[in-house]
């Protein structure tokens, strides 16, 4: 709905016009009156008016003033003015104006609802007016966005229609810079470069057309800027010719990746980054090491391992490809160590539900990428933990029925592992922290003391020896001795002798 005021200094005019036009015919709210030319010009700056009805003649300022004060002010404002003094001077400065009626006093009704129609008409077509002005501005902002965003993923075969679209400034330009950053930002305008901002899907990027040496206060000028936003930003190389716009995007985009993984605001410049684009060989070991620690429940050892990972991040700043993808096998190798020590219900159920690749881009989007890993070992860490000093007895203890119930067998630790459930190394470690010594001890002394009862039932040595899974009698008797400080034969013969039977 149109705003609208009426200024007069006769009582009788404002009251007609409130009153006796219908207003909201015309799709108008009239916002207020004034009777003189001072309290006219506050009210005009408090309303903003679409439609200004106003005499020439009032105490305080007359109504060409006011209307001069109001078109230096806002020049889109109509303006219909009444007068009793028909005269020539006022009616020329009024049209010079730019008023869009002048009516004579006394004002009637029709005359004022026809001076309405008539602003509503010009109204109407300034809007239809500016409306396509705004669509072909949009038009030609949208086709060099095009051009620009073809020159990113293009480069050099992009050149023409850039420079054609990009008009006359083409010529002036002398570098190009390409910056992704996250959050809001607008770079300020300035004499010496061009910045225009594009989206690329979820990529906000600024290209920066230079008409000047590129190194200069602009970059001062976007350090203190960009500082203010507390986000992240990317910032690829400086190429003199814009067809290399293409690698300073991949530049940005890496150098923004970059901040968002280390978890920093501010500006990171692709030069300042390392130029690893491979694993380093430390990685593996820290796995092995991660990996150790947890089948041993060593959280402490867990994670120090990750943090060696990080600092390394940290200190290399490599490709945040190959990071995030380092992240990911740290995560899927730890989680398959902890299922190897038996997860329970619990932990069965969070890996049930666990997507750490969609994780890791929410991650990367937010800038949290390496606290986002901390806080995944660390849960990974606490679940295996507590699985392991859940189960490690039970586990443990089964185990050992399954051996002793085949001590006559070449019984392995893997064939055992694989009984329970675990990993044989893993397995191997719970063995030492529960039953206090190895997997092959505890096996060599259930042996032992089975071969030491049917020694002493009168059972051959021979016999003995397969009964507890020797296949050789020389083995056997070496074990044997090794274990008592007795052969097979001495032990059954002193023992025997002594009465000793169970």
């Amino acid at each position: 709905m149109l705003k609208a005021v009426v200024f007069d200094d006769e009582y009788i005019v404002l009251q007609g016009l409130q009153t006796m036009i219908n207003w909201s015919l015309f799709g108008i709210e009239l916002n207020g009156t004034a009777s003189d030319g001072l309290s006219a010009l506050e009210l005009f700056r408090k309303v903003r008016p679409d439609i200004i009805l106003t005499d020439i003649r009032m105490p305080g300022m007359n109504g060409l003033e006011l209307i001069e004060a109001v078109m230096r002010e806002a020049p889109e404002t109509y303006c219909i003015v009444f007068s009793g003094f028909n005269e020539f001077e006022y009616v020329r400065r009024a049209i010079q104006l730019g008023v869009a009626d002048y009516l004579d006093k006394p004002i009637t009704i029709a005359s004022i609802e026809k001076a309405i129609r008539k602003v509503q008409e010009k109204f109407t077509e300034r809007q239809q007016t500016l409306a396509i002005k705004r669509r072909w501005d949009d038009t030609q902002l949208e086709l060099l966005e095009k051009s620009i965003l073809d020159l990113l993923l293009i480069g050099d075969e992009a050149m023409p229609k850039w420079a054609d679209f990009y008009g006359e400034d083409a010529k002036k330009v002398t570098g190009v810079t390409v910056i992704a950053y996250s959050g809001h930002f607008m770079l300020s305008k300035h004499e010496d470069y061009d910045a225009i901002n594009i989206r690329y899907g979820q990529e906000k990027l600024i290209v920066v057309f230079h008409f000047g040496a590129p190194a200069g206060q602009i970059w001062d000028k976007l350090e203190y800027e960009f500082d203010q936003t507390h986000t992240s930003m990317g910032i690829g190389s400086t190429y003199k010719a814009p067809g290399k716009a293409a690698d300073s995007y991949k530049e940005a985009i890496r150098a923004l990746r970059s901040a968002t993984l280390l978890d920093t605001t501010g500006i990171v410049r692709f030069d300042e980054l390392g130029v690893t684009m491979t694993v380093p060989k430390g990685i593996l070991e820290w796995e092995e090491s991660m990996i150790l620690s947890i089948r041993a429940g060593n959280k402490a050892g867990i994670m120090e391992q990750i943090e060696q990972f990080i600092r390394w991040v940290q200190l290399e700043k490599p490709d945040p490809e190959i990071v995030e993808r380092e992240m990911l096998k740290f995560i899927y190798r730890a989680l398959q160590a902890a299922k190897e020590s038996g997860l329970n219900h619990k932990a069965d159920e969070f890996q049930s539900r666990y997507m750490p690749h969609l994780e890791i881009q929410h991650a990367a989007v937010r800038g949290q990428v390496l606290q986002w890993f901390r806080d995944q070992m660390h849960t990974i860490a606490d679940l295996s933990i507590e699985s392991r000093e859940k189960t490690k007895h039970s586990t443990v203890n089964q185990a050992r029925v399954f051996i002793e119930q085949n001590l006559h067998r070449d019984l392995s630790l893997q064939e055992v592992a694989d009984y329970v459930g675990l990993n044989a190394t893993y397995l191997s470690v719970l063995f030492k922290d529960v039953v206090g010594e190895s997997y092959i001890k505890f096996l060599t002394r259930c042996r032992m003391e089975k071969a030491k009862t049917w020694l002493l039932r009168g059972m051959k040595v021979n016999e003995v020896s397969d009964k507890v899974g020797y296949h050789t009698y020389r083995h056997f008797s070496e074990v044997f001795k090794k274990s008592t400080g007795l052969t097979p034969g001495q032990y059954k013969e002193e023992r025997g002798n002594q009465g000793n039977h169970p």
